[in-house]
């Protein structure tokens, strides 16, 4: 048993066990205390009435009898009652007839009076009945107690027991360790113990809740930090070389006295940065609290119109169901899609082949780009990243053609905000790209 300070610190269990066992044994001693008195008290009345009763015959010849026919029927009467016990006292107490050999008259009740002048009075034995039931009583008392404190001993430990495991649980709850949940109970103790529970499930999962999104933070910030930081070094690269370019012109060196040429290289420099700037503010605009608006699309018009958009060299299947429509967000549909396939068109040789075909399901349309070539499994990880560069050569030769290396993470950001199930992997076909949209109702 734990200490507190000098006094013994008593759980539960003895508390209850011991005002429960106090209680009772108030209530029984006073209880029984009071039946003793009634009962020894009708015992006397009923002792009384019937040796009234049992001498009544006796009385009624003393009325008419006189001194010497009283002594001669009370003869009669004891021979007869050999078992009776009484005696016969005159005005002044004095005893003129005694079945009761010895002079100790203790215990003797005075049945009648006044019977010329005499008293009749018989031995009770209400003393040594109430001796027995005395003893009767205290046997009884001493085993209903001993009942008592073993009803007691059950009772506080089906009522402590609860509580006790809920105190237990609740340590646990501290260190936010698994807890099985509550046995039912039909009472007040099974509703505290369930709410409980329900509260520990609820802040777990609250916390939860909030060690993920303090997580999801971090990896935004470093995910912002790595941003902006890739964002810095490609506006600075565009930057420094037209620097370069109008410094060279300035000076009059060389072939930079060529002005026009270069004057249209710096033009050139100036598209790749905007295009850039363009989509980093996309991004930004992604990043914030954008509240997606769901509507019908036909998802044959939004494929035959980013076609149109591209001068494709490469050869180029559709495969659409006719009639196809999802519900979803359009600005953010079209915003992907766009970017998915002007990688495609990027991404594909003159003699390669770029398809786009649809699945559908119960609930879902698979809508899919596939293009010649592959992308390597140690870049499919990394390839949403923003300036990722699967090979730095071809990205700088990229960059001279307008791309800025952050279309693929404008798709992720569309797709991540309409909750939608997307991918990028290699087929035996060539690289393809897939969207789960929502089939329209």
């Amino acid at each position: 048993m734990k200490k507190c300070g000098k006094f013994p610190r008593f759980g539960i269990f003895a508390k209850t066990f011991v005002y429960t066992t106090v209680f009772l044994i108030i209530v029984v001693g006073v209880a029984f205390a009071m039946f003793y008195q009634q009962i020894t008290a009708f015992y006397a009345t009923q002792q009384l009435q019937r040796l009234q009763r049992d001498y009544s015959l006796l009385y009624e010849q003393f009325l008419t009898a006189d001194r010497l026919e009283m002594l001669d029927t009370a003869r009669q009467f004891a021979d007869v009652n050999r078992t009776f016990v009484f005696r016969i006292m005159d005005s002044e107490q004095n005893t003129v007839f005694s079945t009761f050999e010895q002079d100790n008259f203790q215990n003797f009740r005075v049945l009648f009076v006044n019977m010329g002048g005499y008293t009749l009075a018989a031995q009770d034995s209400l003393p040594q009945t109430e001796s027995n039931l005395l003893n009767t009583v205290i046997l009884t008392v001493f085993l209903v107690i001993v009942i008592a404190l073993a009803s007691t001993a059950i009772f506080a430990k089906q009522m402590t027991f609860p509580i006790k495991n809920l105190v237990k649980d609740t340590k646990k709850m501290v260190q936010l360790l698994p807890i099985k949940p509550p046995p039912p109970r039909n009472d007040e103790i099974g509703d505290l113990s369930q709410d409980v529970h329900n509260m520990y499930n609820k802040l777990k999962s609250t916390i939860i809740m909030l060690e993920n999104e303090n997580q999801r933070r971090r990896e935004m910030e470093e995910s912002q930090n790595y941003f902006f930081s890739a964002a810095s070094h490609e506006l600075k690269t565009p930057i420094a070389a037209t620097s370069l370019l109008l410094e060279g012109m300035l000076a009059n060196i060389g072939d930079y006295s060529n002005h026009p040429k270069y004057l249209q290289e710096c033009i050139r420099l100036m598209d790749t940065q905007t295009s850039i700037i363009y989509e980093i503010l996309d991004i930004v605009k992604l990043n914030e609290k954008y509240n997606p608006q769901p509507t019908k699309i036909d998802i044959n018009r939004l494929v035959s119109e980013e076609i149109a958009k591209h001068d494709i060299q490469a050869e180029i299947s559709v495969k659409i169901s006719e009639n196809l429509f999802c519900r979803t967000d359009l600005f953010l549909l079209k915003k992907a899609f766009s970017n998915i396939f002007m990688n495609a068109v990027q991404n594909t040789p003159p003699t390669g082949k770029i398809e786009i075909f649809s699945q559908v399901g119960a609930a879902k349309i698979r809508l899919s780009v596939r293009n010649t070539g592959e992308i390597s499994e140690e870049h499919l990880a990394h390839i949403f990243e923003p300036f990722y560069m699967v090979d730095k050569a071809r990205s700088r030769r990229q960059n001279k053609m307008g791309k800025t290396g952050l279309g693929l993470t404008i798709v992720k950001k569309s797709l991540d905000i309409l909750g939608v199930r997307f991918g990028l992997e290699n087929t035996a076909e060539g690289c393809l790209f897939w969207v789960d949209l929502p089939v329209m109702p």
